[in-house]
């Protein structure tokens, strides 16, 4: 994505990632966790509520994550792209 987007937008790549890894995360162990334990409906509001709240923490972080990246590029002075990287997991050539 951030070649894609020529660097621009780091919003989409931290919310976009956090969108879907923390569902991923927080239906597994939710179910892994609590499944047979509590009833459905709970497990479902403690699946969203948690979700929403993980969420919500990337967003009221996104203004300081844009300040950490900008501070590390600039003591850095370094701004790398993997243009050349095969990111495919299921490639087999290395």
């Amino acid at each position: 994505m951030k070649i894609l987007t020529k660097g621009k937008w780091l919003w989409t790549r931290t919310i976009g990632s956090t969108l879907i890894g923390e569902g991923l995360d927080t239906l597994l162990f939710v179910l892994i966790a609590f499944w047979g334990v509590l009833p459905t409906g709970l497990l479902i509001a403690v699946i969203i509520s948690n979700y929403i709240f993980k969420c919500g923490v990337e967003v009221i972080f996104t203004p300081l994550t844009y300040k950490v990246v900008r501070f590390l590029k600039k003591e850095e002075q370094e701004d790398y792209y993997d243009r050349e990287t095969k990111f495919n997991p299921f490639g087999l050539k290395t």
